[in-house]
C-alpha cells in the first residue's frame, strides 16, 4: 500500500492508502487521487520511514525544501 498526505500551508491535514496498483510511482498516485476527486498537493509518505525522513502524521509540517516530513517542536517535547 501507499500512503500519501494532504499538505495545506505546509501542514498536514490527511493520510489516505492507496493501492500498489493505483500507485505503482508517485507521480501516478497523485494522478490517481485527483482522478477519485479528491483535491489539493499530496505527497507520498513512506509508512516505514524508508524516505522523506518520517511517516507524515496529521499536523505534522513539510519542508519541501530538505523534502521532510518533520514533527512541529511542541509535539517532539
Amino acid at each position: 500500500m501507499a500512503h500519501f498526505a494532504k499538505i495545506e500551508n505546509g501542514v498536514v491535514r490527511e493520510v489516505i492508502v492507496v493501492g500498489n496498483d493505483d500507485a505503482p510511482t508517485e507521480a501516478a498516485g497523485k494522478a490517481f487521487i485527483a482522478s477519485i476527486g479528491l483535491a489539493g498537493d499530496w505527497v507520498q509518505t513512506s509508512y516505514n520511514a524508508n524516505f522523506r525522513g518520517k511517516y507524515a502524521g496529521i499536523g505534522d509540517t513539510y519542508d519541501a525544501d530538505s523534502d521532510e516530513f518533520v514533527t512541529p517542536p511542541s509535539e517532539a517535547e
